[in-house]
């Protein structure tokens, strides 16, 4: 019977683990790298393609990727675009599936400690040139904000109104829409962005949909409300805040860079 024991307390474990999943508290997200690049995007432009040869041979999910988001963008030779051929396929290449995950998940936690980002992270030129694309494109688009409404399904969120929070990714969401109802627990954002901007002129691939709001947007949470087992939570954006600003830079000036 403490075999039986053992596998009774090894299927709690599954199943706490798996309800853990589903409650997520919203808060400023602090192990995410948050980098907005600040006074150094000249001098990260110019680190660039020796970075990029690096991480092209150190990761093969974002070689893939970026081989194929070089295609597309080439195939459709577009000539009104605001961004530059390697910002456009950069936005193409976060789009992609699987790349999408894992590059998120990366972001999430590169922010840990420098170490973290300098030694774990290649996804540091994905990173870059995103982060550059989506101010391009606000400063394109005169710098407006927008509604947005994002129902996830299999995951509550937890917040008290009058908390400042982020969201530890580049997340994306659709200007309305998702899911109408969820089979289980569930959250519907209502999110006030003036940092997302809309990329679907670029790529439709995105699961959640066309705006993506960056790691460094702050949030006010300005009303939660619970309806059954949907967490109802209403956000409005309350500037930018980073832990980090060319962190990149500061390795390659001790000479510790991959270049």
């Amino acid at each position: 019977s403490m075999a039986l024991l053992a596998q009774t307390l090894a299927l709690l474990a599954v199943t706490l683990t798996t309800m853990a999943n589903k409650v997520k508290r919203l808060d400023m997200a602090e192990d995410s790298f948050d980098d907005q690049y600040q006074g150094c995007r000249p001098a990260m432009t110019a680190a660039l393609p020796a970075l990029k040869r690096s991480e092209l041979q150190l990761n093969p999910a974002f070689a893939k990727a970026w081989a194929e988001a070089t295609g597309r963008w080439q195939k459709r030779r577009s000539t009104d675009s605001p961004l530059s051929p390697a910002q456009a396929t950069a936005v193409i290449a976060f789009a992609t599936d699987g790349l999408h995950q894992e590059f998120n998940a990366a972001v999430g936690a590169a922010g840990r400690s420098p170490r973290e980002y300098r030694d774990n992270f290649h996804f540091k030129t994905l990173h870059f040139l995103l982060t550059d694309a989506l101010a391009a494109l606000r400063a394109d688009l005169g710098g407006t904000c927008q509604d947005t409404f994002h129902r996830l399904c299999g995951v509550q969120f937890v917040a008290q109104q009058g908390d400042t929070v982020r969201f530890d990714r580049f997340l994306s969401v659709p200007r309305s829409g998702g899911p109408d109802s969820c089979p289980g627990k569930g959250s519907l954002l209502r999110v006030y962005t003036c940092r997302g901007v809309d990329v679907t002129f670029f790529t439709t691939d995105l699961p959640k949909g066309g705006v993506v709001i960056p790691p460094f947007e702050t949030f006010k949470v300005v009303q939660v409300t619970q309806h059954g087992d949907t967490a109802v939570m209403q956000l409005r954006s309350a500037g930018t805040s980073s832990n980090h600003n060319c962190e990149w830079l500061k390795g390659d000036s001790a000479g510790d860079s991959l270049g």
